[in-house]
């Protein structure tokens, strides 16, 4: 499988010492791959590090063979969409949250809001729903819509079914698994560990301790 992201002996520092150090791990491109690892080990940190959320303080992370830091910011936010675990929604209606994405996008036409809302398996009806009126579940879809709205060549999740109850995170997680089968590149960070059983590459994160060898 053929890597598009590698991390390289990768450091970040909080206020009180390494949050992670000496990390490499490589994503391979049109596949599902999970982190997967206990809460405080640095996951979250390392998924904002593709996208320059956050940048590391040691090593290197390349996206498409480039240091991530090479890259207009603008244009890698493009390339990698990070959803966070807990949906955001703006004020007004789901297809006005949708096409909050064009401008970005640089799509100068209305944009395909019920193809958007279909592929993620939400009624194209919800299109003139509020947003703040959908069930976290929706609200998790449609954040997810207005990723895939930009054509993103990876999405990143965080924790994308922490906020969910059992029949929607299972819903989510077909979702996630579809998209990696049609042929996008998807990076999940999840502390459960059941969710390696849909992946096709598995990372995992240890906590950082000064007395194991990176």
């Amino acid at each position: 499988m053929t890597a598009l992201i590698e991390y390289r002996e990768v450091r970040v520092d909080g206020d009180d010492g390494p949050i992670v150090a000496g990390f490499s791990a490589s994503v391979p491109a049109s596949r599902l791959t999970v982190m997967v690892g206990p809460s405080g080990a640095g996951k979250t940190t390392l998924l904002r590090l593709l996208n320059r959320l956050d940048d590391p303080d040691g090593g290197s992370v390349l996206y498409a063979g480039r240091d991530v830091r090479s890259y207009d910011v603008l244009d890698l936010r493009r390339r990698i969409q990070l959803v966070g675990q807990v949906p955001v929604t703006f004020p007004g209606t789901v297809a006005g949250n949708l096409l909050l994405a064009l401008p970005a996008a640089g799509d100068g036409g209305g944009g395909d809001v019920a193809g958007w809302l279909a592929r993620v398996g939400l009624d194209p009806g919800l299109a003139t729903r509020e947003a703040d009126r959908l069930s976290v579940g929706e609200a998790q879809r449609m954040c997810l819509a207005r990723s895939l709205a930009l054509a993103p060549e990876v999405l990143a999740l965080d924790e994308p079914t922490s906020a969910l109850d059992t029949a929607s995170k299972a819903g989510v997680v077909r979702l996630i698994r579809a998209l990696a089968d049609s042929g996008l590149t998807v990076v999940m960070v999840t502390h459960d560990p059941a969710h390696a059983d849909v992946a096709d590459h598995v990372v995992r994160v240890e906590p950082y301790s000064p007395d194991r060898r990176p």
